[in-house]
């Protein structure tokens, strides 16, 4: 069928503005797409991300376990972080996330085409990664939020395990920054003993964010709660999270091999959570006291 130019013309300027704006946005945050050295943070547990942008490859016998496929352009990054440890990317046997935003999921349809891995979602965020992010009640009429859609192949809930040659990670559900947002937790052993992990999803309340009379997300500031209380509540040694920025990634591996691991910071943790609580606190303290006014 031949292509008229009408038809043509909107695209191209969607095109466009797709790109303006995600330039724009890369601009903003540089170390998402930044390469960083891929390492051993304990046991099985690796760091295969970018400056910021958080991946984990938790390694087995039986194939290994990805978290967080990031954007579409770190999708090779991951891929040569993987490799210079040692192992095989194709030997991913299971992706996971910790929520469905672009910079954590944009790549998990390349993932699974490129490895086959069985991709696994907290419930609530699986209509938004099926949709490549379209329902998603706050990004989902931004083009430049939105990347190519990927089939989920197991439904994960609350309480859930994610099992594979020996390794064990369960997924909180610490929803409010997205609807089924993911905390992860699993135990690693070294030498040095056995270490609770907790990988954090994200407890940010991010610009725009309606926490008061939000029509597309009735629940959020009970969300919000409900995870201030689910994080607390985490034994955690190794404090993780989908940026590294969360829990002072660079400053940290600037650290190892000098000493005990950096990356053991429970105090750290605490405080985070507590840092991050307030900020939500004064935030819906904020909103509360506008929508009086009006």
């Amino acid at each position: 069928m031949k292509l008229q130019p009408k038809a043509i013309f909107p695209k191209v300027i969607l095109v466009l503005l797709f790109a303006g704006v995600a330039n724009a946005l890369f601009r903003d945050s540089p170390d998402w797409t930044e390469p960083f050295p891929p390492f051993q943070i304990a046991g099985n547990l690796y760091y295969v991300g970018s400056r910021d942008l958080a991946s984990y490859l938790i390694t087995t016998n039986q194939g290994n376990i990805l978290i967080n496929s990031d954007l579409e352009a770190n999708v090779p990054m991951i891929k040569a972080s993987v490799e210079k440890l040692g192992f095989n990317f194709g030997e991913t046997r299971i992706l996971l996330i910790s929520h469905a935003h672009w910079d954590h999921d944009a790549g998990s349809a390349a993932i699974k085409k490129m490895t086959g891995a069985k991709y696994m979602v907290m419930d609530a965020d699986v209509a938004v990664v099926e949709s490549g992010g379209t329902s998603d009640f706050h990004y989902g009429s931004s083009p430049a939020n939105l990347y190519p859609p990927a089939k989920v192949d197991r439904v994960l809930h609350d309480g859930d395990s994610v099992k594979l040659g020996g390794a064990e990670l369960v997924a909180h559900l610490t929803p409010g920054h997205t609807k089924g947002c993911t905390t992860w937790t699993m135990k690693v052993t070294d030498k040095a003993g056995t270490y609770d992990v907790v990988i954090v999803g994200s407890p940010n309340v991010n610009p725009g964010y309606k926490l008061v009379d939000n029509a597309a997300y009735p629940q959020i500031a009970a969300d919000y709660e409900r995870t201030w209380k689910v994080l607390k509540s985490l034994p955690c040694d190794i404090f993780l999270g989908a940026h590294g920025s969360y829990f002072g990634m660079q400053e940290k591996f600037a650290r190892l091999g000098q000493g005990p691991n950096p990356f053991l910071d429970p105090g750290g943790y605490r405080q985070f959570v507590n840092e991050k609580q307030k900020a939500f606190d004064d935030e819906l303290t904020r909103q509360k006291a506008a929508a009086k006014s009006h």
